[in-house]
């Protein structure tokens, strides 16, 4: 019997917008998120990687408009300026498959984090298509709704402050790169590079990082936090250690005395909900919002599958890196996290097809990794 599962992961209170119309704003906007309202044409399954297929549906868009964007968003080497969440709503866990019902509304988030996106998203939003393809399943774009208010970088850092403690929810998996691992703990000083390097590539206001962090980490004082971490399938190939739930944050006296300082803290704090946190965040990691989410706290129910499927590529893993260092092979990490990737999500039941087109690979080569990987791990458990 499948396991019915609601996520935890609520509709924001929003401006809602009619469905006869579209959200807009000024001309000047740096910074918007938006939420769909998605509907799917029948009940289906999902395979558990969608986030994957989300983020390629998107820029597909973006490269059938504005060709230069997209080759931008695709190769640029400065930091992606937009993410996406995973979905969100009533979800139904169907074996190794996430079931979605028709006539359910689930939801959908993409933030953008220059003036270029912006720009392209009013464009794209008069003349929006009417349904989501992930890798054949349909989704009805019912609405478009604005989630965090178009505004600018300049406004971020002039908005007044309200209070002195701040709180921030993490409501995906949420993770920092560092010395080459995941490391799953919201640290000031990895907040606040996160949030920093984004505001360096677009505000136009860059700020010398290595100073203010040392600001950061002798200065702000972490008051509370509730967290939980979990392990989860995230980009393209492998898995990640991250997690949920929400903290406190304050300053010291003595970080208070640097003004300047103090007013870019409490800017990128407002921008967190924009940018989203750590890394993967256009891949559904790191989705943050203001305030503390405590009904949110931990792992969000549509994370389940994914958790079950990132523990069979973390295991698969291990055993092919230790299989090709034995035999001396060659770019061991990448080909063996590959390997497992292709062979769990195929344990899963997704077809070839859909394996080849989320990791941008021949059919054929997708056919000829699930071989070798069967046949290193038959190797393993005979020997």
């Amino acid at each position: 019997m499948p396991r019915a599962v609601t996520s935890t992961s609520r509709k924001p209170k929003t401006k809602s917008v009619p469905t006869s119309s579209v959200p807009t704003w000024a001309d000047k906007t740096e910074l918007v998120g938006l939420v769909f309202d998605l509907e799917p044409t029948v009940s289906v399954s999902l395979y558990s990687q969608y986030s994957i297929a989300l983020h390629a549906w998107f820029l597909k868009q973006v490269q059938q408009i504005d060709p230069k964007l997209s080759a931008y968003l695709h190769d640029g080497e400065s930091e992606k300026p937009f993410n996406i969440s995973a979905l969100s709503g009533q979800l139904v866990a169907s074996g190794k498959q996430l079931k979605l019902e028709v006539n359910q509304t689930y939801y959908w988030h993409l933030n953008a984090l220059s003036q270029r996106v912006v720009q392209f998203l009013k464009l794209w939003l008069t003349n929006l298509p009417k349904i989501i393809e992930l890798n054949g399943v349909s989704l009805q774009i019912k609405q478009v709704s604005i989630a965090h208010a178009p505004t600018t970088y300049s406004q971020l850092l002039q908005s007044p402050r309200q209070q002195s403690i701040v709180d921030l929810s993490f409501i995906s998996p949420t993770s920092f790169r560092r010395k080459g691992n995941h490391f799953p703990l919201p640290v000031p000083e990895n907040l606040f590079h996160s949030y920093l390097r984004r505001w360096n590539d677009f505000s136009q206001m860059p700020v010398e990082q290595e100073t203010f962090l040392k600001w950061v980490d002798e200065g702000v004082i972490i008051h509370q936090h509730r967290l939980e971490s979990m392990k989860v399938a995230a980009g393209k190939r492998g898995s990640v250690t991250g997690f949920t739930g929400a903290i406190s944050l304050g300053l010291s006296k003595v970080a208070l005395a640097n003004t300047e300082f103090t007013q870019l803290f409490y800017a990128l704090v407002r921008l967190a909900p924009y940018c989203g946190t750590g890394h993967k965040t256009t891949f559904g990691l790191g989705q943050t919002r203001s305030g503390w989410l405590a009904e949110q706290k931990s792992a969000i129910a549509e994370q389940l599958i994914p958790d079950m499927l990132a523990q069979r590529i973390e295991e698969l893993t291990e055993i092919f890196t230790a299989q090709r260092k034995r035999k001396g092979g060659e770019r061991t990490d990448r080909i063996a996290s590959t390997w497992a990737t292709i062979l769990a999500r195929k344990e899963t039941g997704e077809s070839v097809k859909a394996i080849a087109s989320d990791l941008q690979m021949p059919d054929e080569t997708v056919k000829t990794y699930v071989k070798l990987a069967r046949k290193a791990l038959k190797q393993e458990n005979n020997s």
